[in-house]
């Protein structure tokens, strides 16, 4: 699974960035979702991205704090966080404190960009393809199929699971070969809290973060 989570950083990345209101039920809309739908802004994104990569994919290889401004630019407004981290953290969401939480969302998003963030570079446009969507538009919560191309040819499904807020859609899942991402994580940190508690996982992803961290350029 960590293989294939590399391998589809773009994915990843996808839902995990961006601090959104808090869950709403998956309910038929009482009102238009403002901003594109949720299959426009999956395209948006990735040509936004895919636009910026290409022009300058050289100075991204040689600065890793050029790739995390890039997310921080393309990526992070269009996708809710806080949601994730509640499927993720699942009943210890409830008992986790305000700080816990807060602590817990920077210190994952961050540990993912370190593990992750130079995958991105890798992001081609043929390795990516968007399918025809199937949902009900006027639904709350959606699913966008894809399919993407490993360096070997074999296409694999990659679906993102979105969900309607005040904001405009957030994406908030991915879903690789039948695997999905919150639900994987939820199992690993679960079994990790359970065993030495929330706040040893925060100081472990913090840790792992900070191991990341880029060196500072000589003046």
């Amino acid at each position: 699974m960590r293989t294939m989570m590399r391998s589809h950083v773009f994915a990843l990345l996808a839902t995990l960035a961006g601090i959104a209101p808090a869950f709403a039920a998956d309910a038929p809309a009482s009102r238009p979702v403002p901003g594109p739908g949720p299959q426009e802004l999956m395209e948006k994104v990735s040509q936004d991205v895919l636009r910026e990569l290409d022009a300058n994919r050289a100075a991204y290889r040689q600065d890793p704090a050029k790739v995390r401004a890039l997310v921080d630019r393309y990526l992070l407004p269009n996708f809710d966080t806080e949601f994730a981290a509640r499927r993720v953290l699942g009943k210890h969401w409830t008992t986790a404190t305000p700080e816990q939480r807060k602590r817990f969302i920077d210190a994952f998003v961050g540990s993912l960009m370190g593990d992750y963030g130079d995958a991105i570079l890798e992001f081609t446009a043929d390795r990516l393809k968007i399918l025809p969507f199937r949902g009900d538009p006027a639904a709350t919560s959606a699913t966008v199929r894809t399919l993407v191309k490993r360096s070997g040819g074999t296409e694999v499904p990659v679906n993102y699971t979105l969900r309607a807020t005040p904001q405009g859609w957030k994406a908030w899942d991915v879903t690789i070969e039948g695997i999905s991402y919150v639900k994987n994580f939820q199992n690993d940190f679960g079994t990790e809290i359970n065993e030495k508690g929330l706040d040893h996982l925060i100081e472990r992803l913090e840790a792992q973060r900070g191991s990341h961290a880029p060196a500072a350029k000589a003046g």
